[in-house]
């Protein structure tokens, strides 16, 4: 127990080195800890080596009115009590000393403690002759208060005051931040939480992988910047054996996109208009967009649709202001980008015609779809990826639908030398056979 005559006492003391030791010992005892509750503790024990301290009490008025306050810490509790998270255990009290001091901002030394024999406080602070009472401030407020306590008289000096107000106040600061750092963890992991249910939810939007497609090799890859993203692909078989292939880009990232991907895949399969017509069903998807979901927004989504037929080899198509997908023709080595009329993307203006065009898929002929999040992928040197270098790997002209996209990706990586994805990313990999 300190005592007045502790070589620690006063902010003269001329034992300096001892205080100093103590308190490098605690600078780096408090910064092996995140917890505010532990360093809480922690604290207070030490500043009892340092100055003549025999309990401390802190209480607290947040959220209360006058005369009302709440005792959030005691020395003397045998049982810790949380404050952060068991707010519902601790003491709410009213009126007397405690309550006055809290309220006044101010802060106050006793030489000579005196309370009224009708005082809540009186069973807390019975015994003690010395007091220094030290409000915590929040945003201009005195909020919260540590008074300090010991049973001998004219303890605590009133020089040192400045001292232990600017002191204690960094410390309260200090634990305050890493309370809002655990708030903020946590409320970053709820939304993590969430976001993983949203990207679960967006995974299972997309079409399995068929078990074959007559005449077509089929390979895919697709991936999000973020847990949930715009990017959408879709397979879509149809009663008459022809399939109806499609990839879309929604603006922007994260949840707004991925939302809007959802609406978007809802439409494309509530269509009952001419199944073999891409106009027909891009059109009927943009007047909805307009009508009901993008509106102001600015947002919109650009797309490539075909209807393949396996029967006489051809693609029907047609593209709502979406990156042309490259034709690899791989008996000849060449390889080119589809014809593709300027269109306006979906959602922004209603009324839309999406000029059809068709492509005639001789053997060995590759079709590649991709989002906008592969050529605009940047490396370290702020490079983008390219279309020029998408012609690099497509002219290799790889044996299946699984390798050429195995060398797109590969290609990719060594580019983007594993920087992170800043768009969504997808690519769509058909073979005739």
């Amino acid at each position: 127990m300190m005592s007045e005559h502790s070589p620690f006492t006063g902010t003269n003391s001329t034992n300096w080195r001892a205080r100093l030791a103590v308190t490098l010992e605690m600078m780096r005892e408090l910064s092996r800890h995140q917890d505010p509750d532990t360093m809480s503790r922690m604290y207070s024990r030490r500043m009892r080596q340092i100055y003549p301290i025999q309990r401390s009490i802190s209480f607290s008025r947040r959220g209360l009115e006058y005369p009302w306050f709440r005792i959030t810490r005691d020395t003397a509790w045998t049982t810790p009590v949380n404050p952060w998270k068991e707010p519902q255990k601790l003491p709410l009290m009213r009126g007397g000393l405690l309550a006055e001091l809290i309220y006044s901002n101010e802060p106050q030394v006793f030489g000579e403690l005196e309370l009224a024999i009708d005082d809540p406080a009186k069973p807390l602070l019975a015994g003690y002759r010395s007091a220094m009472a030290i409000p915590h401030f929040d945003n201009g407020d005195g909020l919260n208060m540590v008074i300090l306590l010991n049973a001998e008289a004219d303890v605590f000096e009133e020089e040192s005051l400045p001292d232990q107000v600017w002191l204690s106040n960094l410390f309260g600061r200090a634990t305050f931040s890493l309370v809002l750092s655990d708030r903020l963890r946590d409320a970053y992991e709820a939304v993590d939480h969430e976001l993983r249910l949203m990207a679960d939810l967006q995974q299972s939007l997309l079409p399995p992988r068929p078990k074959s497609i007559p005449g077509l090799d089929f390979a895919v890859h697709y991936q999000t910047a973020k847990r949930a993203g715009g990017d959408y692909y879709d397979l879509i078989p149809l009663s008459d054996g022809r399939w109806v292939f499609l990839i879309g880009d929604v603006s922007g990232h994260g949840p707004p996109a991925a939302v809007l991907m959802a609406v978007t895949h809802a439409l494309v399969h509530r269509f009952n208009g001419p199944p073999d017509s891409p106009n027909a069903r891009l059109s009927d998807i943009n007047n909805a967009l307009c009508e009901r979901y993008t509106g102001d927004t600015g947002s919109f989504v650009t797309m490539f649709m075909g209807v393949y037929d396996p029967v006489a080899s051809t693609l029907r198509y047609a593209s709502a202001g979406h990156n042309p997908p490259r034709v690899v023709r791989c008996r000849d080595g060449s390889h080119f980008s589809l014809a593709n009329p300027p269109s306006l993307p979906l959602g922004i203006l209603p009324d839309e015609d999406y000029p059809e065009e068709t492509l005639e898929m001789v053997p060995g002929d590759q079709l590649i779809l991709y989002t906008d999040g592969v050529t605009e992928s940047m490396n370290r040197q702020g490079e983008q990826f390219g279309p020029e270098r998408l012609s690099q790997v497509l002219a290799n002209c790889p044996v299946t639908a699984d390798h050429m996209l195995a060398a797109l990706l590969h290609a990719l990586q060594e580019f983007t030398q594993g920087e992170p994805a800043a768009d969504d990313r997808t690519l769509m990999v058909f073979k005739r056979k």
